[in-house]
């Protein structure tokens, strides 16, 4: 690589996704052994649509730049002997830029229906492990000479909000911007597996006066407030309970089958419309995607002959992400009761939002970081059977993205869209909202087993939020599906 220079970034742009040796979280770990002895996929693969086909040269070095500012693209992905530590990001001694790019012809006809089910297998298909998890992939042949790239990456590397930072690294706000020139960082030493465990025996004792510590200050409050002190750990408790009790909305039978095929599909709706929509109601933005979602959910199962009331819903819930990274993962997932039945929206809404607050003030929200250091050290066909089980038991996750908010180019080339399509961890489907400039990108992974009637449910989904949108006028814009 060659020290080009890109555009203005956000501060710090160099600490995306942390440095050389750090240490995958319990969570992180879990996502990636669990590939080891399963068909459970843990990628996530980013589409942004092009106003046209970006020159090669100049798409390479956007792809230059871009790991230039985020050296953990850099990374793979070290384990220690057996499942003693957690693994850590080494730097590759062989990276090689040239491997993580491809250029794609799309087959004719070449729509946007061919470029889902290229995105299709391309998410299905495992990475190298031992290079670092991710590809950056531009599918030519669309129409009217567009073109669209994708990014394809391990999710224990990043979460959408990392991947939306990611990106901006990526892109450009100008079409053929100014180069200033990149202060590189250190590439780090590579780490071998008994390194790993060495930094894990390290840092386990390099915190032990810190534990120590806090041991002593949580047994100085007991002391001085012993009821507060037990009431607390029994709230806890409690809360513990709640979150890994059987949902009160059991899972629909309609959609109880599984496979390992993932079908993607694409829908654009009006972002404002659907912020006063939700407004119309006294809810969030938030609230009425999720409330447009379960419209669909009860117009499909209508639909099928299978009506329900309720259903289990997941949503992830931004954590606190550490002060020197930009990457990462910083989310935990909250269950509630989804009210599939409840046919006015604007109540709808307002249900969603009373569960949703009640969901994300549970003490026990971090229970899947109680959870995942024990399952982490499973062997790895254990970890095909129990790592799913945390993630799933949901008849859908659903999450919401901000995205740019002003015009990006990559490599000179307009960015139209942005769909960010989830892995889909044992659940039905996984559909995520990211808003790009005016226009809300809805992109829904779905499991092909589970979802029997595709075209049938994708206009449910599209009908369940235009009544939504319906909230903020009867004559405004509606969801268009794309392709």
């Amino acid at each position: 690589m060659t020290a080009s220079g890109s555009r203005e970034a956000p501060a710090a742009p160099r600490t995306w996704g942390g440095g050389p040796g750090e240490a995958l979280t319990a969570f992180e770990t879990l996502m990636w052994r669990v590939e080891e002895d399963s068909t459970i996929r843990s990628t996530v693969v980013v589409v942004l649509m092009l106003d046209g086909t970006p020159k090669w040269d100049e798409f390479v070095a956007a792809h230059d730049r871009m790991v230039e500012r985020a050296p953990r693209l850099t990374h793979r992905v070290v384990k220690p002997p057996g499942a003693l530590a957690p693994p850590r990001w080494s730097p590759d001694p062989h990276f090689d830029l040239a491997f993580h790019l491809r250029r794609v012809r799309l087959p004719e006809p070449a729509d946007e229906g061919a470029l889902f089910k290229a995105l299709e297998q391309t998410a299905m298909s495992g990475f190298e492990r031992a290079r670092p998890p991710w590809l950056g992939l531009l599918y030519e042949g669309l129409p009217d000479g567009r073109s669209a790239y994708a990014l394809k990456i391990h999710h224990s590397m990043s979460d959408g909000k990392a991947i939306v930072a990611l990106l901006e690294l990526l892109t450009d706000s100008d079409a053929a911007p100014q180069r200033d020139a990149v202060d590189l960082a250190p590439a780090g030493r590579s780490l071998s597996p008994l390194d790993v465990l060495r930094a894990d025996i390290e840092a386990s004792v390099a915190a032990v006066p810190g534990v120590l510590g806090a041991t002593g200050r949580v047994a100085w409050r007991g002391l001085r407030d012993p009821v507060g002190g037990a009431g607390a750990a029994v709230r806890y408790g409690r809360s513990l309970r709640r979150v890994l009790a059987p949902a009160k909305a059991p899972p629909s039978a309609l959609l109880a089958r599984r496979s390992s095929n993932w079908r993607f599909a694409a829908l654009d709706l009006d972002f404002p419309t659907l912020r006063a929509a939700g407004r119309s109601a006294g809810c969030s933005l938030n609230d009425a995607y999720l409330a447009g979602l379960l419209g669909g959910y009860r117009r499909y199962h209508e639909a099928m002959g299978s009506p329900i009331e309720v259903m289990p819903l997941t949503i992830p819930v931004a954590v606190p992400r550490p002060s020197h990274t930009v990457g990462g993962n910083a989310f935990a997932p909250a269950r509630l009761a989804g009210p599939v039945g409840v046919v006015d929206p604007a109540e709808r809404m307002r249900i969603v939002r009373e569960r949703s607050v009640v969901a994300r003030a549970e003490p026990a929200l971090n229970h899947v970081d109680v959870l995942a250091p024990l399952a982490a050290r499973l062997p790895g066909t254990l970890i095909g059977q129990v790592g799913p089980r945390l993630t799933a038991g949901s008849d859908l996750q659903a999450s919401n993205v901000p995205g740019a908010t002003g015009q990006q180019y990559l490599a000179g080339v307009s960015v139209e869209r942005f769909y960010g399509f989830p892995p889909l961890p044992g659940c039905p489907a996984m559909i995520t909202l990211v808003t790009h400039r005016q226009v809300g990108c809805i992109a829904v992974s779905f499991d092909a087993a589970a979802v029997t009637a595709p075209e049938t449910f994708l206009t449910a989904l599209c009908d369940g939020l235009d009544e939504v949108l319906a909230l903020a006028g009867p004559d405004g814009p509606r969801t268009v599906r794309v392709g």
